[in-house]
């Protein structure tokens, strides 16, 4: 897959519930996830398994009520960003939020080998 068609993909699979699938069809197997803040298993997420077990822990703590996806905006041929509007709820509390969160995706040899996650607070 080209730069475009990764980003488009990525964007389009978050839009129709196809992130799982994504990760094994974009993502390179050693690729690293770094989050904004600690969310109690560290920041940072290396290797596509682990990956896989950071969507196995959201899920399994959040309800995801709505999802908004813009973009994706390019910067070069290497990078683009996206950017997510959620409503959530936290399934241990029943706490419901709505954020809004940057991710930023590097793109090396056909896959995505980084993504890097901005909140706002």
């Amino acid at each position: 897959m080209t730069f475009l068609e990764i980003a488009n993909e990525l964007v389009a699979g978050c839009r129709e519930g196809r992130e799982r699938a994504n990760l094994d069809r974009l993502y390179a197997p050693d690729a690293v996830s770094i989050e904004a803040m600690d969310m109690g298993g560290g920041r940072e997420t290396s290797g596509l398994a682990a990956i896989h077990g950071k969507h196995d822990w959201w899920e399994g703590a959040y309800v995801t009520h709505g999802l908004t996806v813009e973009g994706p905006f390019v910067h070069g041929e290497e990078s683009f960003a996206v950017i997510f509007g959620m409503d959530t709820e936290n399934r241990a509390t029943g706490e419901r939020t709505q954020g809004r969160e940057v991710a930023i995706y590097h793109v090396k040899g056909g896959k995505i080998v980084r993504e890097e996650f901005y909140y706002s607070v």
